[in-house]
Order: structure tokens, then C-alpha cells, then sequence
């Protein structure tokens, strides 16, 4: 589960094309039009991707793929313009906030199913500031990017938060094995 960073020519491509689409994303509902072939092989391989906004540090909208379907500069632009405009938690992003708005991108590896054995097993195999986790119970799913954990580094209260993201009883990770599964990123912003 090794990353293949990107290079910073690649990442800057990314960051350029994703405020390119927010922008006409916000204004026009739509993306612009992008010629792949323009595109450094690379970023036209399959990728999932998070595109997180904000505003003055404090979160406007986040969006994104755990897995790969698409070529990642597309996912990119797409996730950047979604964040914006469908994030449930959040109005649609206005014309007046666009200059205000910062953008980071995450892309993942592949998620990897982790083998535990008990809630203490749990504890012990997941590794905070580098995990991504994905919580499964039965339909219900959630997951947490690895930038959450610096804002939750206690190991219990992120799982428990992310069982109550999840739907579930903040507690149920200690009382049922669930499936979890873990990615890293590769994080950059502008």
C-alpha cells in the first residue's frame, strides 16, 4: 500500500484544474471543458481522490471516492465541484466565498481490508496520522480521512465518532467486529 507520490508539476495541474472547476462550477453549475490529452499521462489513470474546501481553516464542504472509477484529474474536478455545490451539510458555495476558499485535495490509495480480532486488537493495529479507516456494518458505511485524526487522536473517540458518522451507536465498534478497511493519502493544497 505504498504511495507513488505525485510530482509537484502533477499536483500543481490538479490544484490549477480543481480552482478552474470550482470557480465555474459555482458560477455556471457546470465544468469546463478539458482536453485529456493536454494531460500528463499520469493524472489520466484511474485515481480516487477527497477534495476538501474551507474557509478560514474551518470546513465548507468535503467530497469524494473511496475507490478508483475514473481517471483522477476528472475526479478531481468533479469532487471539487460537488464539495461545493452537494455537500448535505453545507448551502451551496456563493460567487462571494470563491476567493475565500482553499483548496486540498487528497488522493488515496486502494482501501485494504484490516484483519482484527477484538475492540483491543483494533486499538492496537490501527496507526494514527497515517490511516484512513472505513467503518462496515452491514449497509451502513463511513470513513474518516487520515487528516481527522488530528483532530481526534485518541484512538477509542475516533472510532467512536466514526460509528456515530456511520449512523450506529457510538460504541458498537467494542461490542461487534465490523469490517474495516484502511487507505492512506497523499494530501496537497493550495
Amino acid at each position: 500500500m505504498e504511495i507513488d507520490f505525485l510530482s509537484p508539476a502533477e499536483k500543481q495541474i490538479l490544484l490549477t484544474l480543481a480552482r478552474e472547476s470550482l470557480e465555474c462550477g459555482v458560477k455556471t453549475g457546470k465544468l469546463p471543458e478539458l482536453d485529456l490529452h493536454s494531460i500528463p499521462p499520469r493524472l489520466c489513470e484511474h485515481g480516487a481522490s477527497f477534495v476538501t474546501l474551507t474557509i478560514n481553516a474551518e470546513l465548507r464542504g468535503c467530497v469524494g471516492a473511496l475507490q478508483a472509477y475514473q481517471p483522477l484529474v476528472q475526479d478531481v474536478r468533479e469532487h471539487t465541484v460537488a464539495a461545493a455545490l452537494q455537500d448535505p451539510r453545507f448551502p451551496p458555495v456563493q460567487i462571494s466565498e470563491l476567493n475565500g476558499i482553499r483548496i486540498e485535495v487528497s488522493r488515496l490509495t486502494d482501501p485494504v481490508e484490516l484483519k482484527y480480532s477484538s475492540a483491543e486488537d483494533l486499538l492496537t493495529r490501527l496507526r494514527p496520522h497515517i490511516d484512513g479507516v472505513i467503518l462496515r456494518d452491514g449497509f451502513r458505511r463511513a470513513t474518516f480521512l487520515p487528516q481527522v485524526w488530528s483532530k481526534i487522536p485518541d484512538v477509542a473517540d475516533f472510532l467512536d465518532n466514526l460509528c456515530y458518522k456511520m449512523g450506529a451507536e457510538p460504541a458498537l465498534w467494542r461490542h461487534r467486529l465490523l469490517t474495516v478497511q484502511i487507505y492512506q493519502v497523499e494530501e496537497f493544497c493550495e
